[in-house]
């Protein structure tokens, strides 16, 4: 079991129980039905229809476990939750910093759950090593990043904390489930 607390905002929990919720009551009866069918057309052994949809209930089933024991183990911190004395100026879970590096050049990252990293919004998790590096600083202090390939010294212009959106989960396209054009 591991011990690494699986922190995660609530619009990021929401989104696994929407994509739980999706495999659960949709995906996953739209491919066993798939399956049922191909198995009534008989020979197994080489129904590709069959095949393939054997082997899709497996990921799907993969994929309802990790979603089950990621949602059993989450920790919901909410970042809009007012924060008093040290915890609301330093950086920590939820927080949402602006930094500049020896060039001066500023960037805006907010710091969520694993399962929430989103790159392009700047979304980055705890345990990144950025995260890492802003952990417990403040407006005004300096902190070494040590990335791969490179160590950077950058300096904390501002936290505050604040909602974080989180892409809400989407129907993949091409899902079983999805309406076929008829």
């Amino acid at each position: 079991m591991s011990t690494v607390r699986n922190y995660i905002t609530p619009s990021g929990l929401q989104r696994l129980k929407d994509e739980h919720r999706f495999l659960l009551t949709r995906e996953r009866p739209a491919v066993t039905l798939v399956v049922a069918w191909a198995a009534s057309n008989g020979d197994r052994s080489e129904n590709a229809d069959y095949q393939y949809g054997k082997r899709r209930l497996r990921q799907i089933d993969r994929r309802i476990h990790f979603l089950t024991k990621r949602i059993d183990g989450a920790e919901v911190v909410d970042p809009a939750t007012p924060r008093s004395g040290r915890a609301a100026t330093r950086v920590f879970f939820g927080a949402t910093v602006r930094y500049a590096n020896a060039a001066g050049t500023e960037r805006v990252v907010s710091v969520v759950g694993t399962d929430e990293v989103d790159l392009d919004r700047s979304h980055i998790s705890w345990v990144s090593p950025l995260a890492r590096a802003l952990m417990k600083s403040g407006p005004g202090d300096r902190v070494v990043l040590h990335a791969p390939g490179r160590t950077e010294t950058l300096l904390v212009l501002e936290v505050r904390y604040e909602r974080i959106p989180v892409e809400p989960f989407r129907e993949p396209p091409g899902a079983e489930s999805a309406a076929k054009p008829r």
